[in-house]
C-alpha cells in the first residue's frame, strides 16, 4: 500500500493495521530486517502459547559493521518461562519501547484503540499501555530483529523534536490510567522508568539550546504524575529524581558541572601519569606539541578571517589535485579571498614560485587553521583540529571511489574492537565537513553511505579534471615536446595504485621489459603511487630506451593530456582519464585477491573501461593487435563515460568558487545522466529515518555496584 503522503511511522504503523486481517501484527522497521530462521519458531510459539504478546530479541546493527545485543537481553532470559502478566514481572517495562520487537494480537490492539502518535517516539504511548493491558505475555529469546543503528539517526542529533518526549509520555499516563485497575507497583515502576528516559535526554547532548525547556517540562510532568506514595530510590536515580521534581534548573546545572568535572580531573590525573613516565626527547617533543597546542587555542579566539582560505591536498604532499584547481579558479574569479597551503616540511621545495604556504604543525600553520573562513581538503586534517562556527570546510576528495571506503572499508588485519575506534575517529573528523564535492551520481551515493555525517553535496565534477576538458591540441603537443616525446610516438601511461595488502611495492609488471617488447615507436610513462615518494621501485632500474619514469612530474594531468593509452589497476586514474574518451588498459593480475582484501563497489573485471588484461603475456598482445582500441573495447569505454564522467565538462572548479567562496547561485551540470547506477553490493539507502523510541536507552552511564544494588535496574549499552 501507498499513502498519500508521509505521515511518520506512527502513521504507517495505523494504516497498516486497519488494513491487517490476521490474528497478529508485527511492525518491522524498512531499515531493519528479520532474521530468516525465527520466522518458524514464532509461529510455533504463537500457536502454542496464544500470547497477547510475544516479546523478541534483538541485535543492534551498528554503522561501523558491528554487531551486538541490546543491554536489556539479559532482562528477557529472567522473564517467567510460562506465559505471564506484567504485574509478575514489573520490569518488563525496561525493555526496549518499540513495535518491532513485538508480535502482537491484533484484536487486542484494535479493541484498546491507542493508535500511534504523530511525531517522535511514537512508540512509546502503545508499548507501555499495551504491555500493562496483555494478559498473557510470552517470551521468545532469541534474535529476531537486525535493529540498524545508523550514525545520522533523528534520535541521536539536537534539536527541539526532542521535546516531544515529555508528550509522549504525558500521552502514556492518559491511557494507561483509562485501563483501570493497574497494581501500584507496576505504576511504579513505569513512573521510575520514565524519571530515568527523561534525564538521560538531559545529559545526552541532543538538547541543544533547548535543554532549559526540556527541564522544566519534564519537571512538570514528574511532579503531575507522581504516584501516591511513592518512595524517592536511592543512589544517583534518586538524586536526579529531586532535580526532575524540584525544577530547579540552576542545580542541575551545578550537579552536571561536577560531574563533568570528576570526569576532566580523572582523565588527567591519568594523563598526568602517563606523562611522567616518558623521557627525554619524548619529554621535550610532548612539551612542544603542548605549547604549539596552546597557541592554537589562543588564535581560535580571534574572529574568522572572511577573506583566508586554506588549502591542503594529499596530507600536505604538495601543490595538486582539487584543491589546486579550486585555488588557481579562486585566484582568477575571487582574487580578494587570500589562499595559503598547508604542506609537509619535506614538499616546500616543490611549491611553485608565488604560492603563499605553512609548514603543517608549525604555529604558523594552526594560526591559519584557526582563523580561515574556507577550508579547502582533499582529506581530514588531524584529530587536533577544532571546527569553527561560521567556518566552511570543502571536501574534495581525491578520486572516485572503486575501493570501499569509511564504513564500508574492511579491517585488514586489525582486531574488530581496533578497528571500530579507527572507524570512530574517522567519523569525528569527517563531521567537520560542509560541503562534499562528488564527480557523478555513483560517487555521490558512496560517498553518502560511506561517510554518514550531515554535509551538502555539491554535485558539480571535479575541478582537477576541468584541464582535460579545456586542453588545446596546441597545449597538449607542448607537453609532449616537454617530456621529450615525438609526435609520431604512441604514448602509453602506466599508473599503478597501492595495495594495502602489500609489505612493499609490486606492481606485477616489468615497465623495462613492457616497452622493450611494444618496441620503437612506442613509449611507456610509468607513474608510482605519491605514497612511494615519486619513486617507481617495481622492478629495479630502467633498462630499457622506450621507458620514462614520470613519478616525480609535478602534473598528472598533464601526463593524462599526453599519453594516447592509460594502463591502471584499481587507481581512479582510470576514471579521470576517461574524460579524454581515449583508450584505457586495466592490468590487474591479483583483482580476486584485491576484491577480498579491501573490497570493492563493483567488478571491474565485468564492467571495465575498456581491454581487461590478467598476464603480462595478454597485456603486449592486446596492446600489439589493437584490441586495446576495438570497437568493442570502446563501446564498453562509451558506457563507463556515460557513468562515471558526463559531468566533467570543464567548469567544475569555477562553480565551487562561484558557489563556495563568492556565494553565487550555481546550475548543475546539464549532462547528468538521467539514472546513474549505484555501486553495487549492500544496498544504499537514501531515506532519512524516522524517529521512534528505539534511540531512548535507559540510561547513559554504566552503573557502579553500589548503584546497583540501590537501583538493580537493567542498564543498557549505548554506543
Amino acid at each position: 500500500m501507498h499513502l498519500a503522503e508521509n505521515a511518520g511511522l506512527g502513521g504507517a504503523r495505523n494504516a497498516g493495521l486497519a488494513e491487517a486481517t490476521g490474528e497478529y501484527v508485527w511492525f518491522v522497521d524498512s531499515d531493519d530486517w528479520v532474521a530468516t530462521d525465527c520466522l518458524a519458531t514464532i509461529a510455533k510459539r504463537l500457536d502454542a502459547e496464544k500470547p497477547d504478546v510475544l516479546m523478541l530479541g534483538h541485535v543492534k546493527s551498528r554503522w561501523d559493521g558491528s554487531t551486538g545485543r541490546d543491554g536489556y537481553n539479559w532482562l528477557l532470559r529472567r522473564m517467567p518461562e510460562e506465559p505471564f502478566k506484567a504485574e509478575d514481572f514489573p520490569r518488563i517495562v525496561y525493555v526496549f519501547p518499540s513495535a518491532w520487537n513485538k508480535v502482537i494480537r491484533r484484536d487486542l490492539l484494535t479493541r484498546l484503540d491507542i493508535p500511534f502518535p504523530k511525531g517522535y517516539y511514537e512508540d512509546i504511548p502503545v508499548t507501555f499501555p499495551l504491555l500493562l493491558a496483555a494478559e498473557k505475555i510470552s517470551v521468545l529469546n532469541m534474535t529476531c530483529v537486525y535493529y540498524r543503528q545508523r550514525r545520522d539517526s533523528i534520535l541521536r542529533s539536537g534539536g527541539e523534536r526532542h521535546m516531544e518526549l515529555v508528550d509522549q509520555y504525558r500521552l502514556v499516563w492518559e491511557r494507561v490510567l483509562a485501563l483501570g485497575d493497574v497494581p501500584d507497583s507496576l505504576i511504579s515502576e513505569l513512573y521510575l522508568r520514565m524519571v530515568r528516559h527523561l534525564f538521560y535526554i538531559i545529559g545526552s547532548g541532543r538538547l541543544g539550546a533547548h535543554q532549559q525547556e526540556y527541564f522544566t517540562r519534564a519537571g512538570a510532568l514528574v511532579r503531575d504524575t507522581r504516584p501516591a506514595g511513592f518512595a524517592t530510590p536511592d543512589g544517583v536515580v534518586g538524586i536526579r529524581y529531586r532535580l526532575l521534581l524540584s525544577g530547579s534548573w540552576p542545580a542541575a546545572v551545578i550537579l552536571r558541572r561536577g560531574w563533568r568535572v570528576y570526569k576532566k580531573v580523572k582523565q588527567k590525573a591519568r594523563k598526568a601519569y602517563r606523562t611522567t613516565r616518558r623521557a627525554g626527547g619524548r619529554t621535550k617533543g610532548w612539551l612542544r606539541n603542548r605549547a604549539v597546542m596552546a597557541h592554537y587555542a589562543v588564535q581560535r579566539r580571534r574572529p574568522l578571517d572572511d577573506k583566508l582560505a586554506l588549502y591542503c591536498a594529499n596530507w600536505g604532499r604538495g601543490y595538486t589535485c582539487n584543491p589546486k584547481a579550486i585555488y588557481e579558479k579562486a585566484r582568477e574569479l575571487a582574487p580578494e579571498v587570500r589562499g595559503v597551503w598547508a604542506v609537509r616540511r619535506e614538499s616546500v621545495d616543490d611549491m611553485p614560485a608565488g604560492v603563499p604556504y605553512v609548514v603543517l604543525d608549525t604555529p604558523a600553520f594552526y594560526s591559519v587553521l584557526a582563523r580561515a573562513k574556507y577550508i579547502v581538503n582533499n582529506n581530514n586534517f588531524g584529530n587536533e583540529y577544532v571546527k569553527r562556527s561560521g567556518s566552511v570546510y570543502v571536501q574534495t576528495h581525491h578520486g572516485t571511489p572503486l575501493k570501499r571506503m569509511g564504513v564500508d572499508e574492511r579491517a585488514l588485519g586489525q582486531p574488530a574492537a581496533e578497528h571500530r575506534d579507527a572507524l570512530k575517529l574517522l567519523m569525528s573528523r569527517c563531521d567537520n565537513w560542509d560541503l562534499n564535492i562528488s564527480s557523478n551520481l555513483y560517487s555521490t551515493a558512496v560517498w553518502r553511505r560511506a561517510y554518514p555525517c550531515s554535509f551538502t553535496t555539491l554535485e558539480y565534477g571535479y575541478p582537477r579534471n576541468d584541464v582535460l576538458s579545456t586542453a588545446t591540441p596546441e597545449r597538449i603537443a607542448q607537453i609532449r615536446a616537454g617530456l621529450g616525446i615525438a609526435p609520431d610516438e604512441r604514448v602509453i601511461l602506466y599508473a599503478p595504485t597501492h595495495r594495502d595488502y602489500q609489505g612493499r611495492f609490486n606492481p606485477f609488471l616489468d615497465p623495462s621489459d613492457l616497452a622493450d617488447r611494444l618496441g620503437p615507436g612506442n613509449r611507456v610513462l610509468v607513474r608510482a603511487h605519491y605514497f612511494y615518494n615519486g619513486v617507481f621501485k617495481g622492478h629495479g632500474p630502467i633498462t630499457s630506451p622506450y621507458m620514462q619514469d614520470v613519478s616525480t612530474y609535478p602534473s598528472v594531468e598533464e601526463l593524462y593530456l599526453a599519453a594516447d593509452v592509460l594502463i591502471t589497476d584499481f587507481s581512479s586514474t582510470m576514471f579521470d582519464y576517461a574524460v579524454l574518451d581515449r583508450p584505457i588498459v586495466i592490468y590487474a593480475p591479483d583483482w580476486p585477491v584485491y576484491q577480498v582484501t579491501r573490497g570493492v563497489y563493483f567488478d571491474l573485471a565485468a564492467e571495465p573501461p575498456g581491454l581487461f588484461a590478467s598476464t603480462a603475456d595478454d597485456l603486449v598482445n592486446g596492446l600489439r593487435s589493437g584490441a586495446y582500441d576495438s570497437a568493442e573495447t570502446t563501446a564498453l569505454r562509451a558506457a563507463f563515460r556515460r557513468r562515471f564522467a558526463a559531468i566533467d565538462d570543464g567548469h567544475a572548479a569555477e562553480r565551487v568558487v562561484r558557489s563556495v567562496l563568492l556565494g553565487e547561485q550555481v546550475t548543475a551540470p546539464n549532462a547528468i545522466p538521467t539514472q546513474a547506477s549505484p555501486p553495487n553490493g549492500a544496498p544504499i539507502d537514501d531515506a532519512e529515518e524516522e524517529a521512534g523510541a528505539d534511540d531512548a536507552p535507559v540510561d547513559e552511564r554504566p552503573m557502579s555496584e553500589e548503584e546497583r544494588r540501590a537501583d538493580p535496574v537493567p542498564e543498557t549499552v549505548t554506543d
